[in-house]
């Protein structure tokens, strides 16, 4: 029978039943299913110094329990947001009551965002990065497993809000939390940090020395909330793609003698431009300074590029309108008078706006320029430098357009072919006529690829190495249309530094699944019932057995 079977397999766990309890519970609780951590990519916040103050967070580690923002508990507690769900309010609250950590997820499309939250967080971004926190603030995509942990999370607040206290005790042990982990060296800062420019000219017919000179310049830099996600596709990669296709226009006028202006043309694409243009700012001391060079003694006019990829206005931005019959004017009235003649339909205008030297930060490129005596301008479809978007990781490829792009770029480039060759409109069929037309025309494909390339890319200051590839192709590339392309590396000060980098800006972060101590206590008193129902049905089993043997005998009585 096996009644009598069972009792005897029974009764060899009794004669060694505290050995048995020990093994018991090691398998139950190895072949009980356990949640591996779920591993992804975070992007920490901007952190660095700029003459002498310091933005972004301090702090790098993180290791404690996430909660949702809507949590009233968020003192030492790992809050994890959507981008749509975080505003100013709430990030002021995260940072009073001293939250461990904000990690704010990311759609992985920004064109899904409303207006409302594009808004609210152009808003947001610059005052993020202006207020520096020792609460470590990281980014990430948003991807499956990231949603769904954060809907588990809610239930934690659920049960911070239960009616009764049964419930939320229920609530607790039933809920998912999740420990957010992130390891490794606090971040520090980077000993010599470089900024690296890049230069290279057409020398035009003639002695170059006795040359006037016309420089076009264009900081290659993003800034964003996190430098790995900083691509500044508008501001300012639409201003390097738009350098790029006018270094190979002119290039391909400059090997023909019968098109070989008496103009000297030289490209600089500068470093640092969202660090208040500090490569532009060392490269032009160095090269006033120096007397080995005559490179900016000659220089007529410096136009700098910045966000030209979109909408139908182009603005020459300047600090002082230039003196009619002047070479600064006589450029700006060529570039109006072009793009009258070939786009009637784009605003073209001149916006004069004084430096002020109380602020911290310059507004455009040219500013540097203008503050040593070189008269220069910024041309750009931006009204005012204030436009949020400069500073934002939301520029991404969906602003540029590369049609426009296109378009600016025949504008700029026809607008200088006339002032080089002299192409005035005292002469109607001279002035009306284009320069860069069929095999010398614009490429809009070429434009295109290098919009996408670039925005496709992080291009933080801090990021922007010797070695990058960004910049290695850059130079490559120049250096098929330009002479004397190099590489220019500048170096803070090391006693009062303009500016710090500091490392630590792309982590592996874990969310671990865990279970709140209320679940352990329950667990524990489970097995603890479980473990008491063995062992006294195996003390026992004598009358258990009796019990099994009547109520079968009684099912067989009714049975006949």
């Amino acid at each position: 029978m096996w009644i009598e079977e069972a009792g005897e397999f029974l009764e060899m766990f009794r004669s060694s039943l505290p050995l048995t309890c020990l093994l018991l519970v090691p398998v139950l609780i190895f072949i009980s299913p356990v949640d591996g951590a779920h591993e992804f990519s975070a992007y920490r916040m901007q952190q660095f110094d700029l003459h002498g103050t310091q933005y972004g967070c301090r702090n790098a580690l993180v290791n404690m329990e996430a909660r949702p923002i809507s949590s009233p508990l968020l003192t030492r507690r790992c809050i994890l947001t959507r981008l749509a769900d975080l505003t100013s309010d709430r990030y002021r609250d995260i940072i009073e009551q001293s939250a461990g950590a904000l990690l704010v997820l990311l759609p992985q499309n920004f064109s899904s965002l409303t207006q409302e939250v594009i808004q609210q967080w152009l808003e947001l971004e610059p005052q993020m990065l202006e207020q520096e926190t020792t609460v470590p603030v990281y980014f990430a995509y948003e991807d499956e497993q990231l949603l769904d942990i954060h809907d588990q999370i809610q239930q934690a607040v659920s049960s911070d809000q239960a009616a009764s206290a049964a419930e939320a005790l229920l609530s607790a042990v039933y809920a998912n939390g999740f420990q957010m982990v992130v390891s490794g060296p606090q971040a520090k800062l980077v000993k010599d940090a470089q900024i690296n420019s890049l230069q290279g000219k057409l020398t035009g017919k003639g002695m170059e020395d006795q040359l006037p000179t016309i420089a076009v310049v264009a900081h290659y830099d993003a800034l964003g909330i996190a430098p790995h996600l900083s691509f500044g596709a508008d501001s300012n990669g639409s201003g390097v793609a738009a350098l790029m296709e006018l270094a190979r226009l002119f290039s391909k006028l400059y090997t023909n003698s019968r098109t070989h202006a008496k103009y000297n043309l030289l490209f600089m694409l500068s470093g640092g431009g969202k660090f208040n243009y500090q490569g532009t700012k060392r490269w032009i001391e160095d090269n006033l300074e120096s007397t080995e060079t005559t490179l900016l003694s000659d220089v007529s006019y410096v136009l700098c590029l910045d966000s030209v990829g979109a909408e139908d206005n182009l603005h020459l931005h300047v600090s002082k309108p230039p003196k009619e019959g002047s070479i600064p004017h006589g450029i700006f009235q060529n570039l109006e008078q072009a793009s009258k003649d070939l786009y009637p339909s784009v605003n073209f205008t001149m916006m004069h706006k004084k430096i002020n030297l109380a602020e911290d930060l310059l507004a455009w490129e040219h500013e540097r320029f203008s503050m040593r005596r070189i008269a220069a301008g910024t041309l750009s479809h931006l009204n005012t430098h204030q436009n949020m978007f400069r500073t934002s990781i939301l520029d991404d490829r969906s602003r540029v357009s590369s049609e426009k792009l296109a378009r600016n770029v025949k504008i700029i480039a026809e607008g200088l072919a006339r002032h080089l060759f002299d192409l005035t409109s005292d002469d109607a069929t001279l002035s009306t006529q284009e320069v860069f037309i069929d095999a010398l025309g614009v490429n809009q494909e070429s434009i295109r690829s290098w919009v996408d390339y670039l925005s496709s890319e992080p291009r933080a200051a801090q990021l922007m190495t010797k070695d990058t590839p960004v910049l290695h192709t850059l130079e490559q590339t120049l250096g098929r249309y330009l002479k004397d392309v190099k590489m220019v590396s500048i170096k803070a000060d090391k006693r009062e530094p303009e500016y710090v980098f500091y490392d630590g800006l792309k982590f592996n972060m874990y969310a671990y699944n865990v279970k709140p101590a209320v679940f352990d206590l329950f667990l524990a008193a489970a097995i603890a019932g479980y473990l008491g129902i063995i062992y006294l049905s195996v003390q026992h089993f004598g009358i258990l057995r009796d019990l099994a043997k009547k109520t079968m005998a009684n099912n067989k009585v009714k049975a006949f």
